[in-house]
Order: structure tokens, then sequence, then C-alpha cells
């Protein structure tokens, strides 16, 4: 739910709340080490702790942050996929019912209306709710049963038939890829184990440098620095439908534009 409001928000808004929790966690522990009544506490927890102990939490850190932002960049890639696969597919279906003998403006008109729908209706709805347009579907649903007319087996051959069919198959599967995409909710407790991690890499740069304030403050903003601005990044493509970067449906509507001008 947090996860879900931070990622809703602009992303100078993003940064700025990620860079407040850290700063702020970084202004604690720097307090906790500098007040009277719990200094000397913590400089007892200190002693003995090594430089080289940082890295042994900051290697944790590194490979689950690698392995969430592998996660989120192969979610664009197969989101882009995706979609080039619904347009190639909507424009195989065009191309086969302008090669074919038989008249299937109906058909065009049942995939014109699809593509229609699902540029004005169904990406808007992805980015809200993460849910599909019910006109979209019935649109798909009439293009569907035009394509698996038996006349038009028996106008157009076999051969045609079949790949008309399977056209429009490929066009619902990669639709229903892309659905399955957007519903797909972002793993919280990821986030919330990689801002585990952080604050635990940087109570060991706190308690480290305990000794020596302001290299304790320079180390600590470096990392935090660090951790914000990948964090951040990473954040930026969790959601590929709905966040800041999200995918147009240019590429769709384009196609559209193609067909209805006779340029495919």
């Amino acid at each position: 739910m947090i996860l879900g409001f931070w990622l809703d928000q602009p992303v100078w808004l993003m940064f700025t709340l990620l860079a407040g929790l850290f700063l702020t966690f970084c202004a604690l522990l720097s307090l906790l080490t500098a007040l009277p009544w719990t200094r000397e506490g913590t400089r007892r927890l200190a002693t003995g702790i090594v430089p080289p102990y940082i890295g042994v939490v900051a290697v944790l850190l590194a490979l689950l942050t690698g392995f969430v932002a592998n996660d989120a960049w192969e979610r664009q890639r197969q989101a882009n996929r995706v979609l080039q696969a619904e347009r190639s597919h909507a424009l195989a279906v065009y191309d086969l019912s302008i090669a074919s003998a038989p008249d299937m403006s109906s058909l065009r008109t049942s995939l014109f209306a699809y593509l229609e729908a699902v540029v004005k209706e169904e990406w808007p709805s992805m980015a809200a709710t993460g849910a599909s347009a019910p006109s979209a579907g019935q649109a798909l649903g009439r293009l569907l049963q035009a394509a698996a007319d038996p006349r038009t087996a028996a106008e157009a051959g076999e051969a045609t038939h079949a790949a008309l069919l399977e056209a429009v198959m490929q066009l619902r599967s990669a639709r229903s890829e892309r659905l399955a995409l957007s519903a797909a909710r972002s793993d919280e407790s990821k986030w919330l184990t990689l801002l585990v991690l952080a604050g635990l890499t940087l109570t060991a740069i706190a308690l480290v440098h305990c000794e020596r304030p302001y290299a304790q403050a320079t180390t600590l903003f470096l990392f935090s620095a660090a951790v914000v601005t990948t964090l951040g990044v990473i954040a930026l493509h969790e959601r590929p439908f709905d966040g800041p970067l999200a995918l147009s449906p240019e590429p769709i509507r384009l196609a559209r534009a193609a067909m209805e001008a006779g340029g495919r």
C-alpha cells in the first residue's frame, strides 16, 4: 500500500520522499553518536568494529538491488515486446484481409473498432486501475467471430482462413499478456527488504565513523545519495503501464492510422 502510494507520485516527489527518508535516518544516526546521553553507549557498541565490516551488509544490499533492478527492467522490456507484438498481429490481420479474395470490410471495421477501444479506453483504464476495458473485449470478440466465419474459409480458401484466424488469436494472446502485466502488483516485501538493508548499512557506516563526526556525515551523505539515485531509477521502471515511464499506445494508434489511410 505504501509502495503503491510512493509509485503514484510524480518523479520529483518520488525522489524527494526517498531522500527525505534517508536524510531523516542519517540525522538520527548522527544524533545518537553526538548527544551526550547516547554518545557513550554508541561508542561502546562501535568499539572493535573494523571498517571492512561495512562491506558485509553492503554486499547483501548490492545483490538484492541487482535482483530488483533486473526484475523491473525485464518487466519493462516484456511490456514493450507485448506492445510491439500486438501491433504486428493487428497489421497481419489487416494485410490478410486485404490480400484475400472475398470482401472483408466488416472484419476490418471490427479491427479498427478494437484498436480504437484499446487506445482511447483500455489504455487509460490500465493506467488508472490496471483493468481492461469492456468495449475492447467486445470489439475483439466481434473480430474473432468475423475471422472464424466458415464462409471465409469457403471463399478465401483454407490456408488464408487458417492464417487469418491464427493472426487474430495471436492478437488476442498479446492483449491478454498485456493485461496480465498491467494487473500485476509490485512486491512490497522486496522493497521493504531493500530499505532495511540500506538502513543496516547506514548504521554500520555510522558506527565505524562514530569518533569522526565530519567523516561520518560525509560517508552517510554519499551512501544515501547513491542509494536514493539507484532505488529511484529502479522505481521508475517498476510499473510499465502506469508508472512515470509508462509505455504509450502510440504504436497501436499509428498502426491504425496507417491502415485507415491504406498505407499498409
